[in-house]
């Protein structure tokens, strides 16, 4: 950061990355918060000699800035905190003042803290932050990135291998990437040779992918991969809190397929033909849908107690993950960096061709969106989970509605949705009541509440007369 670039930031309220403190005698102690909180979220620049009043900043300088450079540097190199610290030094000479600024890098190891584990900060906005149990105990997860999905379970071997999964995996994997070595392997040498087996014991990376689900979740606490799809733009606005909830599926693998199928119907896929007159079958916004989920499956975080989960809303598609990225995804998206979390589990999704070879897809997920939406995916990257989220524009949304009113059973009618949200205001309406608002008869009305009924989102409490309807959880 050179001199222009510090007097830019002066002028910048809105601060992530960036901290000032007066510092005119000495180091000032709550500089330690801030400290931890750079080296345990993103990074940072921490400046001594500036005075913050409210919106405005008074360049004060620091007095015995050899002291102070001194004193600062030593603490991070001492015993202080946990771990040595190495930040970037800077000095200027602003109108005679002497100004530091020190870059405190992020940590490879984490969590960061001074004096005790209880003194973790995170950084939030232009704050800081004290850790949550969770979330520190996340960062004690990440510090075995990319090698506790590798380790092996000692009670389990191949017979806590689906067949029905692995069958079908090496059948797609013949199909897709016909020229592989690996489609020459039998079985139980491909298992091996991919480390979902490491002398005959199941790793938890192939259970996860390929495994029995009751095996899974002797593992793994509350297995699964959760898809919501909620009528609303939030929670508030819908009138029941989802109108279809995924079944459980038996692993990782058999995850993937009913995820895509069901994200890729929410989205229009035109029709389009070549010059030639053959089918266009690829679309560069399903390709980014997919793009995400199988990031999703990759680099999530299986030993939190947070679950991965996919919501559908009116207006956008939501890719929540426990785990965050391992870098900022500024940085990510300029370099195409591999950093999977679970390796094993990325090499078995690249092997049949559903995911990069590089990095963590961003460019196909943001260039792939933009032929469908103006509206450019959000990476929200946070200490213990991470969110990718597209958004729809006005006319996708329209086209998604309008797809919508016309899907019966799983997706509710718009007439099905206006009586459910009548009845969680009014729950005493009668069937003429109801017709009246809806503009449809009251036979059809009685029609559309017993399929409500049948699909567990409406049950009547007490009599005919004098009773109540209820919406389901």
């Amino acid at each position: 950061m050179n001199k222009e670039e510090l007097l830019q930031r002066l002028e910048d309220i809105e601060w992530e990355d960036f901290e000032v403190k007066t510092a005119k005698n000495q180091v000032p102690k709550s500089c330690w918060e801030t400290v931890s909180s750079f080296s345990n979220t993103a990074g940072g620049w921490m400046v001594f000699g500036v005075r913050q009043k409210g919106k405005s900043f008074e360049i004060v300088g620091v007095d015995h800035p050899e002291k102070l450079e001194q004193d600062f540097l030593n603490t991070l190199n001492g015993q202080k905190f946990n771990i040595k610290i190495r930040p970037v030094a800077k000095r200027y000479n602003l109108d005679g003042k002497q100004v530091f600024a020190f870059y405190i890098p992020v940590a490879k190891q984490k969590p960061v803290y001074y004096n005790s584990l209880s003194n973790t900060f995170i950084r939030t906005g232009s704050g800081d932050i004290r850790a949550t149990k969770e979330e520190i105990d996340a960062m004690y997860r990440d510090q075995s990135f990319g090698t506790k999905s590798g380790e092996v379970i000692d009670s389990l071997t191949i017979d806590s291998i689906s067949s029905v999964s692995i069958n079908r995996y090496m059948e797609y994997m013949g199909r897709f990437n016909p020229t592989l070595s690996y489609n020459r392997l039998s079985r139980e040498e491909f298992l091996h040779k991919t480390q979902v087996l490491i002398d005959d014991k199941v790793t938890y990376a192939g259970l996860l992918v390929f495994g029995k689900q009751d095996d899974i979740c002797r593992c793994f606490n509350d297995f699964r991969i959760d898809l919501l799809e909620i009528p609303g733009t939030s929670y508030h606005d819908a009138p029941i809190r989802f109108t279809y909830r995924m079944a459980e599926q038996e692993n990782l693998w058999e995850y993937y397929f009913a995820l895509f199928e069901r994200i890729t119907q929410k989205v229009d896929k035109p029709f389009a033909m070549t010059q030639e007159g053959f089918a266009v079958g690829s679309f560069p916004h399903v390709e980014a849908l997919r793009e995400a989920l199988v990031n999703m499956l990759m680099h999530a975080d299986y030993f939190s107690p947070m679950k991965s989960r996919v919501r559908i809303f009116t207006d956008r598609i939501e890719f929540m993950n426990p785990g965050c990225f391992p870098k900022p995804v500024g940085e990510l998206i300029k370099s195409d960096i591999s950093i999977p979390r679970n390796p094993i589990i990325a090499k078995l999704f690249r092997l049949v061709k559903l995911a990069e070879n590089a990095g963590f897809g961003f460019d196909k997920m943001i260039n792939g969106w933009k032929s469908y939406s103006p509206k450019v995916p959000v990476f929200q990257n946070e200490t213990d989970y991470s969110v990718v989220t597209f958004f729809e524009d006005e006319v996708s949304i329209d086209r998604s509605e309008k797809r919508s009113e016309k899907k019966v059973g799983e997706n509710l009618t718009a007439n099905q949705i206006k009586i459910l949200s009548l009845l969680k205001t009014k729950p005493n309406m009668s069937a003429k009541e109801l017709a009246e608002h809806v503009g449809i008869s009251s036979r059809k009305i009685e029609q559309n509440i017993a399929k409500l009924k049948q699909w567990g989102l409406l049950k009547r409490i007490g009599p005919a007369k004098g009773g109540h309807w209820e919406l389901a959880k």
